[in-house]
């Protein structure tokens, strides 16, 4: 293939789909993953239609290593040439203090946030190294460089993203691969959706009274580090809404 091929995790929905659709406009061939097939199979079909590029999707759950492996190991040679890994499949699970929290969503954001993570990269990091070159990109959270009350696994695992980010960057720099962490702060997708369990009452109450980032703004900052030449890597980027200074300050009006 003479296109460069980026895979996204976490593909059907929020950053990851806003990530895919731009992409897409800028000539990359996709790997997309995700649990819900029909968005998968939905976005591939809107993105050949409209763009014209290759869309592969891969339909497993992140958090199950032998699926993780048996679904990327299975790709094709020529899919097998990644250039770009974007490490966006991610969740929060509750917002509870640890002494009564629900440990099940702490088993879901460690094995999403971290485990899956790592699964991925894992497998794909050395295909890049054969081929001298290549670019991982992991989401982290203005969570994975500050702690807050109630937030202390989903904070946990956001910092080990960075900390893994950090010392892969140490690791790939002698390969030729550049290693990015983009932590947002307020991003309004279905994070808070999933992390009320479904109550969109409560998920639409983080969000009143300003404005916070979409899942384009991010999907523009991760173009933007893309698009640097080859002698530029940026390490660790934080982006923020204009209303939100910390993970727990706001100016909500």
């Amino acid at each position: 293939m003479n296109q460069e091929i980026a895979l996204i995790t976490g593909a059907t929905a929020g950053i990851g789909q806003e990530t895919a659709l731009l992409l897409a406009q800028n000539n990359y061939n996709l790997i997309l993953t995700g649990r819900r097939k029909e968005r998968l199979e939905l976005l591939k079909s809107q993105i050949e239609s409209s763009f014209g590029c290759k869309v592969l999707t891969l339909n497993f759950d992140i958090r199950i290593r032998k699926d993780t492996e048996m679904a990327l190991n299975s790709l094709p040679e020529e899919w097998k040439a990644i250039d770009v890994l974007i490490n966006n499949a991610g969740l929060a699970a509750g917002l509870a203090p640890v002494n009564s929290a629900d440990v099940d969503d702490w088993e879901d954001m460690i094995d999403t946030n971290v485990k899956g993570l790592l699964y991925t990269t894992r497998i794909v990091s050395p295909w890049m190294i054969e081929r001298q070159r290549g670019h991982i990109i992991s989401i982290s959270s203005i969570a994975g460089k500050e702690s807050y009350p109630n937030g202390s696994v989903y904070c946990g695992t956001k910092h080990a993203v960075s900390a893994i980010s950090r010392a892969m960057r140490i690791e790939l720099m002698p390969f030729g691969i550049k290693v990015t962490t983009i932590a947002p702060g307020a991003v309004d997708t279905e994070f808070s959706l999933v992390r009320f369990h479904g109550d969109q009452e409560k998920a639409k109450q983080v969000y009143k009274g300003f404005t916070p980032l979409s899942g384009k703004d991010i999907a523009e900052t991760i173009e933007f580090v893309l698009s640097r030449p080859s002698h530029v890597n940026i390490d660790d980027l934080l982006i923020m809404p204009m209303d939100q200074a910390s993970a727990r300050d706001f100016n909500k009006k």
